[in-house]
């Protein structure tokens, strides 16, 4: 099994930034991507970005082009969120997941992000 603990959420006003950590356990060994996406109050739950572990090749929504910055940790099993020019668009609860070679996908518990305008 893999677990996957988020950190980083807040309230934060338009134009701030917050940085996102997700720390992962478990059997990790197998992964190919970590990333992130998120969910709105009644809302589909919609992919922000994701990397490789492997190659640290990056992918992004459009919507997050140019203000977010996914990164990730080898030594502390972890990947990262960096988020600027946060819009109150952004408000959603961010969830981590872990991607294995064979398909399998896990989520986190996610973490609530609030953007005040």
């Amino acid at each position: 099994q893999v677990q996957l603990v988020e950190s980083g959420g807040g309230l934060v006003q338009a134009g701030g930034s917050l940085r996102l950590s997700c720390a992962a356990s478990g059997r990790t060994f197998n992964r190919a991507y970590m990333g992130w996406s998120r969910q709105a109050p009644g809302k589909e739950r919609e992919f922000v970005a994701r990397i490789s572990w492997s190659s640290g090749g990056t992918y992004y929504a459009d919507f997050v082009k140019g203000r977010f910055t996914i990164s990730r940790d080898n030594a502390k099993n972890s990947v990262y969120l960096q988020m600027n020019s946060l819009k109150p668009e952004d408000t959603a609860v961010y969830y981590c997941n872990l991607e294995t070679v064979v398909a399998a996908s896990y989520w986190g518990q996610g973490t609530q992000v609030t953007v005040s305008s």
